[in-house]
This record gives structure tokens, sequence and C-alpha cells, in this order.
């Protein structure tokens, strides 16, 4: 018997053109603390090609869909990837659809006393 739910409908995504990341002396940013990550870089390379779910995020980086969902959560909070969609199961079960947030970082760095 089909579900009643939609599987994984189209998705439509338009991420940022840029994102600026400034890097000043005396405070740090947490999205180098989370490009530090090798899970999290593979993540993103991911995230590059299509919106995945947590569970093809993990297939595809051969990783467990705990170890990715932590990262898929300090991703968002550094606003590099977003939530975008939701999709369902076929046993009904909500599944997040997650792309990137911009199609490129730029690093600019600060010196504060200027």
């Amino acid at each position: 018997m089909a579900s009643a739910f939609p599987h994984q409908p189209p998705v439509t995504h338009a991420p940022r053109e840029q994102t600026n990341i400034v890097v000043e002396r005396d405070e740090t940013t947490d999205v180098l603390q989370v490009l530090s990550s090798a899970s999290a870089q593979k993540i993103l390379g991911t995230l590059k090609s299509k919106p995945r779910t947590a569970s093809e995020i993990a297939k595809s980086v051969d990783q467990s869909v705990q170890n990715v969902s932590y990262h898929l959560d300090r991703l968002c909070e550094a606003e590099l990837i977003t939530p975008i969609e939701t999709w369902y199961s076929e046993k009904g079960k909500e599944m997040t659809v997650y792309a990137l947030a911009t199609e490129r970082l730029v690093i600019e760095f600060h010196d504060s006393t200027e």
C-alpha cells in the first residue's frame, strides 16, 4: 500500500551568494571552529550538490546519523547550512532537509586597533 505522505517532493532553494566572516584580534568566531572539523567539511561538500536529509548525508559521508546530526546542529548555529523543508518517511516520520545557506564564504581579517 502506498504511503499517504509525500516521500521526497521537489525542493527549490537558492542560498545566499556570499557571506563575509570577520575575524578580529580580540574576538573569536564560531564559524572557524565549526569548519575545522573534517566531518563538517565533508557534510558541506555533500550538500553542495543538492539538499539532503541527515540520513542521506550520513550515508554519503559514511558516518553515523548521530555524528552527522551533531555537526548539522553546529553548522546550523554557525549559519552555514539551513533547514529548508520537511519530508516524511514512508512510515510518516518527519525528516528535515538541509541545504547550504551560502555559496561562498569570505574571511576578512580586521585589526581592532585601527
